[in-house]
């Protein structure tokens, strides 16, 4: 049985706290996973999470700050470390690869895994697998960051009452489905399309055209909420979002399950952020990222 859930490993910005470890989260999707932003600290709260090295496929970062980066040097080694039997990938803005080498080669250690470099040099696909093409788009941030959206190709629900309609069943089921027309039938008369998922990834941003790219029709969006609606001005200033401008971009793109995460130090109430989002107008699924919470992705 496939699985999609979203794995939070940290959700603190710029430093840790108490409860909040720098960021880190792993997509599990269906038996790969994508580790978005892998902060100082990932690979212990990976241990604590239940993630091991070997789940880790692909590797995604934003930009490079500390709080998004500084775990690659201990993620990367770890791989190598286990013999992660099957080649990774990483993804991260082009303009820092000079970062991405010195963290990627930080200390002496021994090669024993394919690591594919892919930097991010503009809007569009990175990578297309049987199960879902990987998309970045630039955000606003004082350095170079992009976001990151995986978009599953569409299909087909079978509809047993048009089955039974036309007489269809038992083993010319699974022929119909695979020939695509039984008997002057044709699949379509007897299936609906099912959209495919799609899951957007918005970290360190002001409002701009690619965070409204990313969500649009999201059934999962995860994205920053460093500020409170108060303290707006400062949001922009250093290149944030706020509780209730991230919620009204889930409102406005038909995100069914929202997932706010990246909070500054200053706040310790987390209901803060509930309530912002909620006063922006934002009407589904909510949910305020904690250090080792699972989400899983709204079903199909």
């Amino acid at each position: 049985m496939s699985v999609r859930e979203l794995v939070v490993l940290g959700t603190a910005s710029q430093v840790p706290t108490r409860h909040r470890n720098h960021n880190g989260y792993l997509l599990r999707w269906d038996g790969q996973g994508i580790l978005f932003d892998p902060g100082e600290g990932t690979q212990r709260q990976m241990l604590r999470a239940g993630v091991a090295a070997h789940d880790i496929d692909r590797i995604c970062v934003t930009h490079f700050h500390g709080d998004h980066s500084l775990g690659l040097a201990g993620v990367i080694q770890r791989i190598n470390l286990d013999q992660v039997p099957h080649p990774v990938s990483a993804h991260y803005p082009a303009s820092g690869q000079h970062f991405f080498e010195r963290l990627r080669y930080a200390t002496a250690y021994r090669e024993t895994v394919k690591l594919t470099e892919t930097p991010v040099v503009a809007d569009g696909p990175l990578a297309v697998t049987e199960s879902y093409t990987l998309e970045a788009y630039r955000l606003s941030h004082p350095v170079e960051s992009y976001g990151y959206r995986l978009t599953e190709p569409d299909g087909r629900r079978i509809l047993p009452e048009r089955l039974a309609a036309h007489g269809i069943k038992g083993p010319d089921v699974g022929r119909i489905q695979r020939e695509g027309v039984l008997d002057g039938v044709t699949l379509e008369e007897v299936s609906e399309i099912r959209r495919g998922q799609r899951f957007a990834f918005v970290m360190d941003t002001r409002l701009c055209d690619g965070v409204y790219a990313l969500a649009d029709g999201a059934d999962m969006l995860v994205i920053e909420s460093t500020f409170l609606d108060e303290d707006v001005t400062l949001a922009t200033d250093h290149g944030h979002l706020t509780a209730g401008q991230a919620a009204a971009v889930a409102r406005d793109a038909g995100v069914r399950h929202l997932v706010l995460t990246h909070f500054s130090q200053r706040y310790s109430e987390p209901a803060q952020f509930e309530r912002q989002a909620r006063a922006a107008g934002f009407d589904g699924e909510l949910s305020i990222a904690q250090d080792l919470m699972r989400v899983p992705l709204p079903k199909r």
